[in-house]
C-alpha cells in the first residue's frame, strides 16, 4: 500500500449538505466465481457476498458492494491506523483466495478516495450531474450503483437515509470535489 496523501483536506458545508473525505479506508477487490471460492470469503469475512446486481452486505466492520457477477468491493467501516501499510484482512483473503487459485484479492484502498455525503440534498446534486435515476436508488438503504457524474466513473452506496459513500478513482478525484463543491453552492 502506498500513502498518498489526498488533495482533498477540507469539508464542504452547502445549503445542509456537507461532504467529505474518509480516508484511509481499508479497499479491496475480490474476483472469482467458484463455490470454493464463495465459501472461503464468506468464512473470512462472515458475510455472505452479495450477488445481485446493484445491491450490498454488511456486518459490523465491513461492507461488500457487488460491481459484476464476479467482482466485488470490501470496505472497513472503521478507519485504520495511518502507519500502517498492510491489512490483516488482506492478507488472509490472499493466503485463502489467490494462493489457492480460487480467485483475486488486490489492495485498492490508494486507487479509490472515498467521500462522504450528508443531508437532503445529496440525490438532487447527483441528478445535476448523472444521467442515472435516483428515484428508486433513494428509497432503499444499502443500495449501489456505478455510474457517471460530471462525466466521471463513480461508484455510489447508500449508506443511510440522508448518508452516501461515493468511491472515484484518485486521479479524478480533485475535479469531482472541485466540481461538486461548486454545484453544492448553487442548490
Amino acid at each position: 500500500m502506498l500513502n498518498y496523501n489526498s488533495i482533498i483536506n477540507e469539508e464542504i458545508n452547502h445549503n445542509g449538505l456537507s461532504i467529505r473525505e474518509i480516508s484511509p479506508i481499508m479497499k479491496l477487490n475480490l474476483r472469482g466465481k467458484k463455490r470454493e471460492f464463495f465459501t472461503t470469503v464468506g468464512k473470512d469475512l462472515n458475510m455472505i457476498l452479495p450477488t445481485k446486481a446493484n445491491t450490498s452486505a454488511a456486518n459490523d466492520k465491513l461492507i461488500s458492494i457487488w460491481l459484476s457477477p464476479d467482482e466485488w468491493m470490501i470496505i472497513s467501516n472503521e478507519k485504520v491506523q495511518k502507519d500502517t501499510n498492510k491489512y490483516e484482512l488482506q492478507e488472509l483473503l490472499y493466503n485463502n483466495i489467490s494462493k489457492t487459485n480460487l480467485g483475486a484479492v488486490t489492495d485498492i484502498s490508494d486507487q479509490f478516495v472515498q467521500l462522504e455525503l450528508e443531508g437532503k440534498n445529496i440525490f438532487e446534486l447527483f441528478a445535476s450531474g448523472s444521467p442515472f435515476n435516483f428515484n428508486e436508488f433513494k428509497e432503499k438503504k444499502g443500495t449501489t450503483t456505478q455510474t457517471l457524474l460530471n462525466h466521471i466513473d463513480v461508484i455510489i452506496y447508500h449508506k443511510d437515509q440522508d448518508l452516501v459513500n461515493l468511491f472515484v478513482r484518485r486521479s479524478f478525484s480533485e475535479h469531482l470535489w472541485s466540481w461538486i463543491n461548486d454545484s453544492a453552492s448553487r442548490l
